[in-house]
């Protein structure tokens, strides 16, 4: 038997890389002497975090198109070519059983190289609506693992298997972490905490809505966890710098995500796939301010199919300034909503995603376990 190879892309955001992370451990569970490689685009955030994760990584010079008119999207078909041509060499001198592509922009050419050497591909769709690349790739690839229902608007029905979206495997059973994560955060025991968080990279408005609405927080007596994301870090270290006696902590990026879900009593977050995702593993009482930066507004999307089962709260972008801090406030103090939420979200949780989706890569490389 062919020794097990498989390539895994998946980038550019947490929501991208964390899944495929989850499945590559997921695989490796299963079949310990497998090979695996990730593949991700030069510059990007999986080019260090994948590394981190104990897995080899080979950049492609791919970058993605600019919504508006820019001289960087002359480049597109020049960097879209090469990243194909190098994505062909990549597999042909690693030979991988089965590809697999959780999003990114790594996960186009590499796919597209993949299914016209006829290697078995799948992809991951996180999102409750699909981007243009995964409807693209659909035609082409063999499995295609989602997380929401209805999806086959999108994708051809014989190819859809629901999975829900795998999450990092140290969030599960958060509830059973508080006490270390309350002495990790240096936070007390006796008062309500909100976790922020607007994804890995941050998240403008809720920053600012944030930093606006620390005096207010503080008044009410609540602790804060703040993931900023780098491009913020610095505003929001010197505006929570004569907080920080009172446990408003801002934080560039959160290791142990773990250890934060299981200090929150409430999290603000953006919508995107694998935080709604990690919200429903965790079930916790939530506000989601969705993107309006991101591919035909998936992420009001992602959010609505939470509050249409009445588990999360949905603010708007344009009104999180005047309205997120208020609301973030009356939840706290209202234990009856936080429980309505808490139990329609954690009925939403699918836990074993990584498992059934590394199964499926396993089938499709045609190797027995």
């Amino acid at each position: 038997m062919k020794p097990l190879k498989i390539i895994l892309s998946g980038g550019g955001t947490g929501g991208h890389i964390f899944p495929a992370v989850a499945i590559a451990n997921e695989i490796k569970k299963m079949v310990p002497q497998v090979e695996i490689l990730f593949v991700g685009a030069l510059g990007r955030m999986e080019m260090e975090k994948v590394p981190a994760s104990g897995y080899k990584i080979i950049g492609l010079p791919i970058a993605g198109l600019q919504r508006k008119l820019t001289l960087s999207n002359l480049k597109f078909p020049f960097l879209l070519i090469q990243s194909i041509l190098k994505a062909r060499k990549i597999l042909k001198d690693f030979k991988p059983l089965a590809v697999v592509g959780t999003g990114g922009y790594a996960s186009g050419p590499l796919l597209r190289a993949a299914t016209s050497m006829n290697i078995p591909a799948l992809i991951q769709e996180q999102n409750s609506f699909a981007g243009i690349t995964n409807k693209w790739l659909s035609k082409k690839v063999n499995t295609i693992c989602v997380a929401y229902d209805g999806m086959e608007k999108f994708f051809p029905s014989e190819k859809i298997i629901l999975t829900g979206n795998p999450v990092r495997q140290d969030i599960e059973n958060v509830n059973l972490k508080r006490e270390e994560a309350m002495s990790f955060f240096k936070l007390d025991k006796t008062k309500k905490t909100i976790l922020v968080i607007g994804g890995s990279l941050g998240a403008k408005t809720i920053n600012e809505a944030i930093a606006g609405g620390l005096e207010k927080i503080s008044n009410n007596n609540i602790q804060l966890l703040w993931q900023t994301g780098k491009g913020y870090a610095e505003t929001a270290k010197i505006t929570s710098a004569n907080f920080a006696q009172r446990n408003l902590y801002a934080l560039d990026f959160i290791s142990r995500m773990d250890l934060a879900y299981a200090a929150a009593d409430i999290v603000i977050s953006r919508a995107g796939a694998s935080s709604i995702s990690e919200l429903c593993n965790t079930h916790k009482p939530c506000i989601l301010v969705p993107s309006p930066n991101v591919a035909e507004d998936h992420q009001t999307k992602n959010a609505m199919a939470l509050v249409n089962k009445e588990a999360a709260i949905l603010i708007k972008d344009s009104e999180a300034k005047e309205k997120l801090i208020e609301e973030a406030i009356n939840l706290i103090g209202n234990a009856e909503k936080q429980k309505e939420l808490q139990k329609n979200i954690s009925a939403l949780a699918k836990n074993n995603s990584a498992n059934i989706i590394a199964k499926e890569v396993l089938k499709l490389a045609n190797f027995k376990h």
